[in-house]
């Protein structure tokens, strides 16, 4: 197993020193740093510890104003080695690193009291004692102190072995299978153009996988990795990498992007968190407060809407949805810390719980109840609840980073490659089921309504509507007649009295001649939803919009047609009407119709059996 730990403290307490003198790497690369004799960037050494354990090492800059780029690299620790000098104790920026590692919860440290040799036990003593009370109520609360010089040596044994104790608790880095890689670093190799690093999180990578870069949305292919200075084929979560890209400028990268699996991580412009004010903070944490926010290696600005209230008071948490100045790579359950920019100083961080919210009422207790179930674990649950059309199954888990087992424990109604969360469920049942009777209640002689109509007011896309078809029928909601959907109950029940007994007397009484429909319906009190159910039950035949003859009469009629047929090969229109002793118009509207059923085809001015 691969580790990371990383550094904090003020500037000037012995960070970098300690690192060179525990790795023999000096993390200090620029060159200005070494004139100035201070870290200015991240820098970075690795080292093997007894028990075998491979770590990175993270060394980041002291001074205040470099704090965005101690943030860059303060995300992803196993570990921290909180470093105070013994000849100046807890400074400013010790306490506002040490609140920095207790917002990102990072649990697991040591704190390391450098320059030891400069003081004596007496004072050493009272630094022990500030340094404790410090540490108090933050999450390196009963950390092991250990006093040790860079220059002697002293101590550095011991340090090393608590580090290896330390890390032997740690758990393995989880595998969701989607890597993610904040990038820290872009830099250009001569013979191998762009090369990034980061701290590898939820997955592997190895040599040839495709990625995107996120959110510019370039892809890339990895033509080498690197840990800690060596050719690696694959590398997995928790590991520090550097990764060799092809298909990507080094100008078109920067500090903040992350690389992951095609279309496995979508830009987020809106996210949905919870935060804690640092009791230290000077003000709350008002309701449109304009603070920048660091996650990963990424620094962005941020307006914060309480959720819940006007404001968040310092030592406390609340509920906030953050409108970002521009799109940026999170996910779900990843930690952040909140600054204001000027005067420039930490006052809250928190955890991401949605990155792809809606936008939200304020003060509204449905809203805050659903943060809740997601921030206790049910991440699929809350998001299946936003659609409430349903929602693809692979989409699904795209949005989260829950595996495909988890998708049975749900909830819900699937049905194939869609699912619907139980409420999203009976609400389109009982829509649908409302929609079916109003239009049987119009449209009584129909059998049921248009597929496509009911799909429409419904609302849901046609890439499931098949599903939810499948679904409403098994469950008893609806059933199909003849291509037409409709309520279990329906049936088309047609009087033998009265309109439809008249119009179909009317039509067999002028069986060769009949009336227009028009005017048969005047005369029998029918309507065009009567006309069209005896159609459909076959007791008329509707050969145009105009014409209908009655069964037995368009029966015979044809008969007539295959008979002057088989004698002449064809049949006129002429031929037709003088044999059925009718006028043109219901003889050509009958020899359309038989043509249009492929019983007859059109031979010039003829017909002929198909």
């Amino acid at each position: 197993m691969s580790f990371v730990v990383g550094t904090a403290g003020h500037i000037d307490h012995g960070k970098s020193t300690l690192i060179t003198a525990l790795t023999g790497i000096d993390p200090d690369r620029l060159a200005e740093e070494k004139r100035r004799g201070m870290t200015i960037d991240l820098g970075f050494a690795h080292m093997i510890l007894p028990s075998g354990r491979e770590i990175g090492i993270v060394d980041v800059p002291g001074h205040a104003r470099f704090m965005r780029n101690m943030l860059a690299g303060a995300h992803g620790l196993d570990a921290v080695l909180l470093v105070i000098a013994s000849d100046e104790g807890v400074m400013p920026q010790t306490r506002e690193h040490l609140d920095i590692v207790d917002l990102l919860e990072v649990r697991r440290g040591l704190v390391v009291l450098t320059k030891a040799d400069l003081v004596d036990g007496e004072w050493l003593s009272l630094v022990r004692d500030e340094v404790t009370a410090a540490v108090k109520g933050t999450s390196l609360e009963g950390s092991p102190v250990l006093a040790v010089s860079a220059v002697t040596g002293t101590g550095l044994p011991e340090l090393v072995a608590a580090l290896d104790q330390l890390l032997a608790s740690s758990p393995e880095r989880p595998d969701s299978g989607r890597p993610r890689l904040p990038v820290d670093r872009v830099f250009t190799m001569s013979g191998f153009g762009t090369v990034v690093t980061g701290t590898l999180v939820d997955g592997s990578i190895g040599v040839g996988d495709e990625m995107q870069v996120v959110p510019g949305g370039r892809f890339v292919r990895v033509r080498g990795l690197q840990r800690h200075n060596e050719k690696v084929e694959k590398v997995g979560p928790g590991s520090r990498v550097a990764a060799n890209l092809i298909g990507v400028d080094k100008k078109d990268l920067i500090r903040g992007d992350i690389l992951a699996l095609p279309h496995s991580v979508e830009p987020a412009r809106r996210i949905d968190a919870t935060i804690r004010v640092l009791a230290s903070a000077p003000q709350p944490v008002r309701h449109g407060a304009e603070l920048l926010l660091h996650t990963g290696t990424v620094e962005v600005g941020s307006r914060v809407i309480v959720l819940d209230g006007d404001e968040i008071a310092p030592g406390t948490t609340g509920w906030v949805q953050l409108y970002l100045d521009r799109p940026i790579a999170a996910a779900a359950h990843d930690r952040f810390v909140l600054r204001v920019p000027s005067p420039a100083m930490t006052v809250a961080g928190g955890s991401f719980v949605d990155v792809a919210p809606r936008k939200h009422p304020r003060h509204d207790s449905a809203v805050r109840e659903s943060l809740v179930r997601r921030a206790a674990g049910n991440v699929l649950q809350e998001e299946l609840r936003k659609y409430p059309r349903g929602v693809a199954v692979g989409a699904l888990l795209r949005a989260t980073v829950a595996p495909q087992a988890d998708v049975d424990k749900l909830q819900a109604r699937r049905l194939g490659d869609w699912i619907f969360s139980d409420e999203a469920w009976q609400s389109i049942g009982a829509r649908a089921a409302q929609e079916l009777d109003a239009y049987h209640g119009a449209y009584p002689f129909r059998p049921g309504m248009a597929r496509e109509e009911l799909r429409s007011r419904l609302g849901v896309p046609a890439a499931s509507f098949g599903a939810i078809v499948k679904g409403l029928v098994e469950d008893g909601r609806l059933v199909e007649r003849d291509g037409s959907l409709a309520a279990p109950a329906h049936q088309v029940a047609i009087e033998t009295t009265g309109p439809a007994l008249e119009l179909v007397r009317l039509l067999d009484s002028q069986a060769f001649a009949p009336p227009s429909l028009t005017d048969a319906m005047q005369q029998t009190g029918a309507n065009e939803e009567l006309v069209r159910a005896l159609a459909q039950r076959g007791d008329i035949v509707r050969v145009s919009d105009d014409i209908a003859f009655s069964k037995s009469a368009y029966e015979s009629a044809v008969a007539m047609v295959r008979e002057i047929i088989a004698a002449n090969g064809s049949v006129t229109v002429a031929q037709l009407r003088d044999r059925m002793s009718a006028s043109r118009r219901p003889v050509l509207a009958l020899l359309e119709h038989l043509d249009a059923q492929r019983v007859t085809r059109r031979v010039g001015d003829a017909r002929t059996l198909r």
